[in-house]
């Protein structure tokens, strides 16, 4: 599926440097774009897009359609006109990390502002352009927007919690609701139109300058989103709206209890018998904001570890079969071809690999994973294949530095006997490493680049808070990185994607 060597950085928008409380959409984005192509790596990878809820996690979302309000550029609305520069919160001083809870008592009333200016104004040109992108996307925005203004009306509890005639979808209900929260619906709605107008012209931008733009999809959907709530047939939930049954994965080596992730699991069935309607709109909408797209927990398209709701840990789950090659023969008819990524880590079964195989989809190779057991270890470079993307750690993993200086006296030893050499450059090493490798992608957090510490991590698995706030500061790009990592690309035949049958 990959057919040039390629090489890119692994960002989130929300790490981006700037004067809101998170990374935006705005300025600061292109000139990442612009840094990505003065060092000449062409793919710019990122997390989940959507709105994210408690814990500010990125992979637990209230829509797996919807787009992150948070990360809209205020100042575009200033442009735009839907705000007044007055209108906009003036920081004394710029953001070291990510700050959710200022962005959303500073970005969330601004929005509201400009949603109530952009409908008074009635500009015809702009009017006609949300109608049409409201009625494009109804099949979630409706929905999207009526979950959003109801969880506001109820105080932000959960679903189940709402009154029975509103949880059930009672089509009375709905009506009256819908009429009821009229203005609130329609400013989610708003968000929605501007946080994908802003990002569609940021994908132009990046795609106009050879920089391809890499997704994430997450296999599953929180308990608590427009998505459960709006289709429960398709979820496998009791009368009142109640998982009985939750995703995660069984006990292993490095967690006894193996971990209760709490997503509710899919009603395969049903799915299968509408011929994967949900999934397919899905994967569409994923296709047009995306190059490409990795999709989370892969191997829950085999199989999925199924824990019993009433369960505290995941340890007495079970193996429930999916039928991923059904729902991936039902995609290649309707989309012809399918540009995903597998992330294949973890134990991974032969099951899994077939079913990753029979679809070609490259699978992940983990650099920091490759010296902990023996020469047959996967994610080794002499074990890589082509067909496959090179990481020297995800958001999930320590930075590179982090991860060395974690090593004992003997581990490190295992590293410089297998690199020959001492490994005083780290990160650096490890990224020539993976820049060397087979693997047609070599993925690289900007975190490694800035040969960053451990503090500078992005996610620590199985911790419910003080992750993904991450972000670096403006002039940390600077020439001497840009011409080192240009260089470096160019050893490895990766400037701006040099075509396979040149390097060959």
């Amino acid at each position: 599926m990959l057919i040039d060597r390629r090489s890119g950085i692994l960002l989130h928008p929300t790490s981006l440097p700037g004067s809101q409380p998170i990374g935006s959409l705005g300025q600061e984005a292109y000139d990442f774009v612009d840094f990505l192509v003065a060092s000449e790596q062409s793919v710019w990878q990122i997390l989940p897009l959507g709105p994210t809820g408690y814990g500010d996690c990125p992979y637990s979302s209230f829509s797996a359609f919807a787009g992150n309000p948070l990360l809209i550029n205020l100042q575009h609305l200033v442009e735009l006109g839907d705000l007044r520069q007055n209108d906009l919160i003036s920081e004394e001083t710029g953001y070291s990390t990510a700050d959710y809870d200022r962005a959303v008592k500073t970005i969330i009333p601004a929005l509201n502002l400009a949603a109530d200016n952009f409908k008074a104004r009635g500009n015809q040109d702009l009017n006609a352009k949300f109608a049409e992108f409201c009625t494009r996307h109804a099949d979630w925005l409706d929905d999207f927007s009526l979950f959003q203004a109801l969880r506001e009306a109820h105080h932000f509890t959960g679903w189940q919690h709402w009154p029975e005639a509103i949880r059930q979808r009672d089509p009375a209900a709905l009506s009256d609701w819908c009429a009821k929260l009229e203005d609130a619906i329609y400013r989610h709605k708003y968000q929605q139109f501007i946080f994908f107008k802003q990002w569609a012209a940021l994908k132009r931008y990046a795609n106009s300058r050879g920089v391809k733009i890499f997704g994430d999809l997450p296999i599953f959907v929180a308990e608590d989103s427009a998505d459960v709530w709006a289709n429960q047939n398709l979820f496998q939930l009791d009368e009142n709206g109640q998982p009985l049954l939750v995703a995660g994965v069984p006990p292993d080596y490095f967690s006894p209890t193996g971990q209760r992730w709490g997503n509710p699991l899919y009603n395969w069935q049903a799915m299968e018998n509408d011929d994967f309607v949900w999934w397919k709109h899905r994967f569409r909408w994923n296709f047009e904001l995306f190059d490409l797209l990795r999709v989370d927990h892969f191997r829950g398209f085999s199989a999925c570890w199924a824990i019993p709701a009433e369960e505290q840990t995941a340890e007495n789950g079970t193996w429930i079969n999916t039928p991923g090659e059904q729902l991936f023969d039902s995609l290649l008819d309707e989309f012809g071809t399918l540009p995903i990524i597998a992330e294949d880590l973890g134990i991974i079964t032969p099951d899994v690999v077939q079913l990753r195989d029979k679809y070609q989809f490259p699978g992940m190779k983990i650099l920091q994973f490759a010296f902990d057991s023996g020469d047959d270890n996967p994610y080794l470079p002499q074990n890589h294949v082509a067909n496959s993307v090179v990481y020297t750690g995800t958001h999930d993993n320590n930075t590179t530095l982090g991860w060395w200086q974690s090593l004992d006296e003997a581990g490190q030893h295992k590293v410089r006997l297998y690199l020959q050499q001492a490994c005083g450059a780290m990160p650096w090493c490890l990224i020539e490493t993976a820049l060397s490798s087979v693997a047609l992608l070599t993925m690289i957090p900007l975190q490694d680049i800035l040969a960053l510490p451990e503090s500078c991590r992005m996610n620590i698995p199985g911790t419910a808070s003080g992750n993904w706030q991450w972000r670096f500061q403006s002039g940390e790009l600077t020439e001497k990185l840009t011409a080192q990592l240009k260089e470096t690309s160019h050893l490895y035949s990766r400037n701006l994607c040099i075509p396979t049958e040149i390097t060959q």
